[in-house]
């Protein structure tokens, strides 16, 4: 497929879609560094990372949680409502903290942040989804691999958010003021969360009966859940070991800048895929992003300067692109439709939880014993990711709407023969 390939992607929608759901995804990358650097400058190191820990914990809470309510409610209702409160609450903990009220009161903020994150990213994966799915009795051979393409391209548009994000926050708060950050966030979610929500691809959702009587968890999507829980691991741990480098060298401020080329190099692998998708199977193509990414974080145990940092976390990049595609499409496969939200919601804080998890272990090891133990624990966490895409993920788990639809394809191609 070339870029022809990807208009036809962006057709089915138009092309306002992926640019609404580009900004309207920005906040939740943009708040939690923004978090960082105003509890940084306006009260102290440790408030920071305790205030970004409760955002953090409070959206990976809440995302399975806001997807099932979109599910059965529809997106419109529920994204609206989310994308308000979620401005809102910034606005409330900006002020608490410009106020200087106590901490527990801006933890508890932050938190409330978190649990108001709209969840567009996964909102949005399930919304192509849906958008891409052949009407009954309307299948035909093409439409797995159309959803593959749409799915590959939000992913593209998912790295591109979380490139721009922090270094948007951090030119704001440099530039303008120590809370410039979350005002933007702010902004860009009052707006374009909205406008997302009111698009007129908006699902309208299953009724509760019906959703619930979907099962969601099964072994396949177990599996998915793990792998993202271990590749938040090797993000959370890479960067606090990047962290901790750059302060051994003396200037923590170009820790953003290192953790930044992975983003570029993600965002251009998901963007090739797209536009010519990957003649694989999906499992094949996730052990062996899997098995690329646990060799190109192995260069990580050398590095000892900025150069040398920036090139390794760069070349990670292009593994991760590839093994996140391969997961959310293999969740299209194994998810039931009806749930298909809540199921992209979970791998996404599967992703959160991850981090959150490796970045206090590998915090507190670099702080005893070096960056070096740091990037020690995520090469481990990429060794044991890909045992677990070889041993547990499996390519003839699929869900009743996807084996509903294949043999529709199978019976289009055999009239059409």
């Amino acid at each position: 497929m070339t870029t022809g390939g990807l208009r036809t992607v962006t057709r089915i929608a138009g092309p306002a879609l992926p640019v609404i759901s580009f900004a309207a995804r920005l906040p939740a990358a943009i708040c939690p560094i923004a978090t960082l650097l105003m509890m940084a400058e306006l009260n102290s190191i440790g408030a920071a990372g305790i205030t970004a820990g409760m955002l953090w914990t409070g959206q990976a809470v809440s995302g399975p949680f806001l997807g099932r309510y979109a599910d059965r409610r529809g997106h419109r209702p529920v994204v609206l409502a989310a994308s308000l409160a979620n401005a809102a609450a910034i606005a409330l903990f900006i002020l608490s903290a410009l106020g200087g009220t106590p901490l527990v009161v801006q933890a508890a903020l932050a938190g409330v942040v978190g649990l108001t994150v709209p969840q567009i990213g996964p909102l949005s994966r399930s919304r192509w989804v849906v958008l891409t799915e052949p009407a009954d009795g309307d299948a035909t051979a093409g439409a797995g691999e159309l959803t593959r393409r749409a799915l590959s391209f939000d992913t593209a548009i998912d790295e591109i958010s979380f490139m721009a994000g922090p270094a948007l926050a951090g030119m704001m708060v440099v530039l303008v003021h120590p809370t410039a950050g979350l005002v933007l966030a702010g902004g860009f979610i009052a707006v374009f969360g909205p406008l997302f929500a009111l698009h007129p691809t908006a699902p309208r959702g299953t009724p509760a009966p019906a959703s619930s009587s979907a099962r969601l968890m099964n072994p396949a999507l177990t599996a998915l859940l793990a792998m993202a829980l271990l590749q938040g691991m090797i993000w959370g741990s890479a960067n606090a070991g990047t962290s901790a480098l750059c302060a051994h060298l003396g200037d923590t401020g170009l820790a953003g800048f290192v953790w930044g080329a992975m983003a570029v190099t993600s965002s251009l692998a998901g963007l090739v895929i797209a536009a010519r998708p990957l003649a694989m199977d999906l499992t094949l193509q996730l052990r062996i992003a899997m098995a690329a990414q646990a060799v190109l974080l192995l260069p990580l145990l050398l590095v000892d300067g900025f150069a040398g940092a920036t090139a390794a976390v760069a070349g990670i990049g292009f593994a991760v692109a590839p093994h996140l595609i391969a997961v959310f499409n293999l969740a299209e496969h194994v998810a039931p439709m009806e749930r298909m939200g809540e199921a992209m919601a979970l791998l996404g804080s599967g992703l959160i939880i991850g981090q959150g998890i490796a970045a206090l272990a590998a915090g507190q090891l670099a702080q005893n014993s070096g960056y070096h133990s740091a990037f020690l624990l995520t090469c481990a966490s990429g060794a044991v990711a890909l045992l677990v895409a070889l041993a547990w993920v499996r390519p003839q788990h699929i869900s009743p709407h996807h084996a509903a639809r294949k043999r529709s394809a199978e019976a289009a191609e055999a009239a059409a023969n």
